[in-house]
C-alpha cells in the first residue's frame, strides 16, 4: 500500500518535474549483469584489428578517450582517425550477446506508472537501443529514442573534417602524461553525451524543459526488491525532490 510519503512523492514528481532522461547501458539492466565488459571488449578489439592501434595501448586509451571525450568512439575521431560510424557500430554493437539480458516486468510496471514524459537519450546507434529494449521488454515505455543518428549526420559516415584531413593522429597519451598548458585537445565531431551541446539539441528535437527534466538518470538495481522503489528507484531523483 503506497504510504503518505510515496504520495507526496509522487504529487512532487508531477508538479516539479515533466520528464525524465533515462540513458540505457548499465542503467535499464544491471551494471554487474556483464554485458557492458562485452562492449567495451569490442571497442577494444575494433581498436587493435581496424585502426592498427597496439594492443597493450587499447584498454588505457579507451578509458581516456571515454573520460576527455565522453564515448572512446568520438575520442578516436578527434584524435584523428578515419573511420565508418556504421563499420564501427556493426563491429562493436552487432556481434554482442543481446541474449545475456532478460525481461524486467518489475521496472516495466514502474515505468509504465510513472505519470511523467519518459525518454530515451543514449550515445549508442538506434539498432543497439532497439534491441536492449526490446530485450529487457521496455520498448513501449518510452515516448522515444534520442540517439546517435539523432545527434549526428549519418551522411557523414565518418569522413567529416577535422581540423584538416592530412594531420596527424593526435597522441593524447603525451597529453595525460605531460600536460602542457598551451595544449589543447583537439574538438570532436561527434556530439554526444555528457557535454552541454548534446543536451541541448535533446532539449529542442524533444520539446522539453530542462528546468522541468530529470537527467543522468541511474538505477539502483541493489533496491530493486524495496517497497520504496515505486517512486525513488532513482537516487538523484530523489535527491531532487527532497
Amino acid at each position: 500500500m503506497e504510504s503518505y510519503e510515496d504520495d507526496q512523492k509522487q504529487q512532487a514528481l508531477e508538479h516539479r518535474y515533466d520528464c525524465l532522461l533515462f540513458d540505457i547501458d548499465d542503467t535499464l539492466y544491471p551494471l554487474g549483469s556483464g554485458f557492458s565488459v562485452h562492449v567495451t571488449q569490442n571497442i577494444q578489439e575494433y581498436m587493435i584489428k581496424k585502426l592498427g592501434i597496439e594492443e597493450s595501448k587499447a584498454p588505457e586509451l579507451c578509458v581516456s578517450l571515454y573520460k576527455y571525450y565522453g564515448t572512446t568512439m568520438a575520442g578516436l575521431r578527434a584524435m584523428g582517425h578515419k573511420f565508418d560510424y556504421d563499420d564501427f557500430h556493426s563491429f562493436v554493437h552487432g556481434r554482442l550477446p543481446y541474449q545475456m539480458l532478460k525481461p524486467d516486468p518489475v521496472l516495466r510496471n514502474i515505468l509504465l506508472n510513472v505519470p511523467v514524459r519518459k525518454v530515451v537519450f543514449t550515445n549508442a546507434d538506434k539498432a543497439h537501443a532497439s534491441r536492449v529494449l526490446s530485450r529487457l521488454g521496455l520498448e513501449d515505455c518510452f515516448e522515444r529514442i534520442i540517439c546517435f543518428e539523432t545527434l549526428n549526420d549519418a551522411a557523414n559516415k565518418g569522413n567529416d573534417p577535422v581540423d584538416g584531413d592530412d594531420r596527424k593522429v593526435f597522441d593524447i597519451d603525451e597529453y595525460t602524461t605531460c600536460p602542457d598548458a598551451d595544449l589543447v585537445l583537439p574538438r570532436t565531431p561527434v556530439v554526444c553525451k555528457p557535454f552541454e551541446e548534446a543536451f541541448e539539441q535533446v532539449f529542442k528535437i524533444a520539446n522539453i524543459s530542462p528546468r522541468k527534466t530529470v537527467r543522468k538518470l541511474n538505477l539502483h538495481y541493489e533496491h530493486r526488491n524495496s517497497p520504496v522503489l515505486h517512486f525513488y528507484i532513482v537516487c538523484m531523483l530523489n535527491q531532487c525532490l527532497d
